[in-house]
């Protein structure tokens, strides 16, 4: 067998996900970022592993990508990017409160926490999603698998229909970079009306 047959299997599976997403999803979530943006709250963002390399990168493609010379900007931080502060919470407290208690220091209400965990179980994935509840947050996330616990804790996740964590992890990356394309032209069109999305009212952006 060639190499290109051998990873043959791969490609097609991961095109078979991409047909299965929930793309209503991403623009639910769109709709949820652009109306933090607008109401100038802000986004935190984090995972583990991978995850957490992707928390950095979208929380970079929203902080500086979204930039249109207007002097609004998103208000966006990643809770993996402070390793210091992370390892002394790991090694001080507990691994499971790395997030939440960044959280608990700056979590205020109608800013949004956004999860990233392809099992949807990380613990300290879902104690920072209580954690941003009882403040009063939003919260959204990306999941595969099944979902895990963290959709429960979320009033948006998108899941990505698949077992494998590699392919998971592919298509996390394109999630936040077609919501970060969606955001950013829903920022340059400027219009905007209610939606509501769990308990709480957020702004959807009219696309043109």
């Amino acid at each position: 067998m060639n190499s290109a047959a051998q990873c043959r299997p791969y490609f097609e599976q991961l095109a078979n996900t991409i047909r299965r997403l929930p793309l209503e999803r991403v623009d639910q979530i769109a709709d949820i970022l652009v109306s933090v943006y607008d109401r100038q709250r802000t986004v935190f963002i984090f995972g583990n592993g991978g995850s957490a390399a992707l928390a950095s990168h979208f929380a970079c493609d929203l902080g500086k990508g979204t930039v249109n010379g207007s002097e609004k900007r998103f208000r966006v931080m990643a809770l993996t990017d402070n390793v210091p502060l992370m390892t002394a919470w790991a090694n001080d407290s507990h691994y499971e409160d790395i997030f939440s208690e960044q959280l608990a220091n700056f979590a205020a209400p109608g800013d949004l926490a956004f999860a990233i965990s392809a099992s949807g179980n990380s613990p300290n994935v879902l104690k920072a999603l209580k954690t941003a509840k009882q403040a009063g947050c939003i919260t959204a996330g990306l999941a595969g698998f099944s979902g895990g616990r963290m959709c429960a804790l979320c009033d948006a996740c998108i899941v990505v229909p698949c077992d494998n964590m590699q392919i998971i992890e592919d298509l996390h990356l394109c999630l936040a970079h077609s919501l970060f394309t969606c955001v950013r032209a829903r920022i340059s069109n400027g219009a905007s009306d209610p939606v509501a999305v769990g308990p709480r009212l957020v702004t959807r952006t009219a696309v043109r």
